[in-house]
């Protein structure tokens, strides 16, 4: 018997959504219909933090309580529309990645389980050179948002004392996330340095609150910046994006003003809709004006502990220093 299955216009396409009653969030019982509308309702905001970027993709088919397919290839089967660019991986190996270009492409990749959206932050025009710095604020063991919350209030004042707006958003957990806009000059390797230098600016002026330490037996309770979310092939998800957790939270864009009393427990796939459709996409500036990375270039420069480990899939890269976590290299020592 075949699937029962609806079809949605969606802008200049059809999407075909199978089995649209099954649940995909068991604590809210949405569904899978609930999970493709939630996309189309809110694509506009989602279209732009996603546009031309190379997309990974986290499928869950058959719900949230089911393992993850983490896929970074375009789906094999997929309709002409759907476009694809080529990615180099640390590896050195390629492989053609979902484009994201219309509402229609969330709204198919939805329909094949897709609850998260992971972009790379470069565009399919030059996929060497990132367009956007990334700060991953994540609360250790024992933390909730509201530590996320005050680092996110510091990494502005840094920020703006460089001339630098970053756009802030919920990680759809107890974390946050900023974005800002860079021109497109800048490799992945300049990047990341970038962000190492602001991780430690921002970690200077409240030690006891934030840490770059990459190692976690030296993070302690504090918020951790993962600069790393910098490197190639390392994704965070994209605003608006679903999670994978049975209430079905969303990684939501907020202003700086929203954030002081924000909860992420209130924005979930049924109440950021109407969210959006009274406020729009409150980042919808965040495309008028694209920084410079050179003044965090010159803090990188100076500062004479140098480059940072990298994630371990990755190739040993020049400068990186030993990749040994420092209980282990001590041990070695002895």
């Amino acid at each position: 018997m075949a699937s029962p299955f609806i079809e949605l216009e969606v802008g200049e396409r059809t999407v075909k959504v199978t089995n649209p009653d099954k649940v995909y969030f068991p604590q809210l019982g949405a569904t899978k219909r609930e999970l493709v509308d939630y996309y189309v309702s809110v694509g506009e905001g989602a279209l732009r933090a996603l546009r031309d970027r190379p997309t990974n993709i986290k499928r869950h088919p058959d719900g949230v309580q089911t393992e993850a397919i983490y896929q970074k290839r375009m789906p094999p089967k997929h309709p002409d529309w759907l476009q694809s660019v080529t990615v180099t991986f640390p590896s050195g190996r390629t492989a053609q990645s979902l484009r994201v270009t219309e509402v229609a492409a969330l709204a198919y990749c939805a329909n094949l389980g897709t609850i998260d959206f992971h972009p790379w932050q470069v565009r399919a025009a030059d996929v060497e050179h990132p367009d956007e710095l990334r700060i991953d604020l994540d609360p250790q063991p024992g933390l909730d948002f509201d530590a996320a919350r005050r680092a996110a209030f510091l990494t502005r004042d840094v920020l703006g004392e460089l001339g630098m707006t970053g756009f802030v958003k919920t990680s759809g957990n107890r974390g946050a996330h900023i974005a800002v806009r860079i021109e497109p000059r800048w490799d992945f390797i300049q990047v990341r340095h970038a962000g190492i230098a602001l991780a430690r600016a921002v970690e200077e002026r409240d030690p006891g609150l934030v840490t770059t330490a990459w190692w976690k037996e030296e993070r302690g309770q504090r918020v951790f910046i993962d600069f790393n979310q910098n490197a190639r092939d390392r994704t965070v998800v994209s605003a608006y994006s679903v999670r994978a957790q049975p209430h079905a939270p969303v990684s939501t864009p907020l202003t700086w003003d929203e954030l002081a009393d924000a909860d992420p427990r209130d924005f979930d796939i049924r109440t950021v809709p109407a969210r959006f459709a009274e406020l729009g996409d409150v980042h919808a500036a965040i495309d008028d004006h694209a920084y410079s990375i050179e003044p965090l270039l010159e803090l990188y420069a100076k500062d004479d502990r140098g480059d940072m480990p990298y994630p371990p899939n990755y190739p040993k890269m020049p400068g990186e220093p030993m990749r040994v976590q420092p209980s282990r290299a001590r041990h070695q020592e002895d």
